[in-house]
């Protein structure tokens, strides 16, 4: 039997739109509203794009192999939960974060009025300070609950037969 009709598979596929959504909405912050990423912003998104090829390829693999897969996609997300909590604690003040965080603006302006331009619209945050908060929690702390809630759904999933 292969993962997809076990419920693994289904899980894995619950797993990868989570994903796909989480990434998606955190480019729509950056590209669409302005928002620079800063370092730990970037480095929350790798646990994401290690998580999206992974989970895909569950439903298409034996089921034993298929449950293995997607238990190491709970531990790369409880990972990537770990990373947001530390970014959020830093941003609540509860420990510092890295010294060597701040926020780029990607390619320089070609002059000063385009310069001037980029500044109305472009919002550049350190690790230290939320960007944004929805219900009081920051992006990063949406980042911890989103990932928790994702390994959560991969661990069931690899743990049913």
């Amino acid at each position: 039997m292969n993962a997809l009709a076990s419920g693994c598979g289904r899980a894995a596929l619950l797993v990868l739109a989570g994903a796909i959504l989480t990434v998606g909405g955190a480019l729509v912050f950056e590209h669409g509203l302005g928002y620079v990423p800063c370092k730990l912003c970037l480095t929350e998104r790798i646990p994401y794009y290690l998580t999206i090829p992974l989970a895909a390829a569950v439903p298409f693999l034996p089921a034993r192999l298929g449950r293995l897969v997607l238990g190491l996609v709970a531990v790369v997300m409880l990972y990537g939960a770990g990373l947001g909590t530390y970014h959020a604690g830093a941003e609540w003040g509860l420990w510092q974060g890295p010294t060597d965080c701040g926020g780029g603006s990607g390619a320089a302006p070609a002059d000063v009025g385009s310069f001037l331009d980029s500044l109305k619209t472009t919002r550049v945050t350190d690790c230290s300070t939320a960007a944004w908060r929805f219900l009081g929690v920051s992006l990063a702390g949406w980042n911890a609950l989103i990932a928790v809630a994702l390994a959560a759904i991969a661990g069931r999933g690899a743990l049913v037969r």
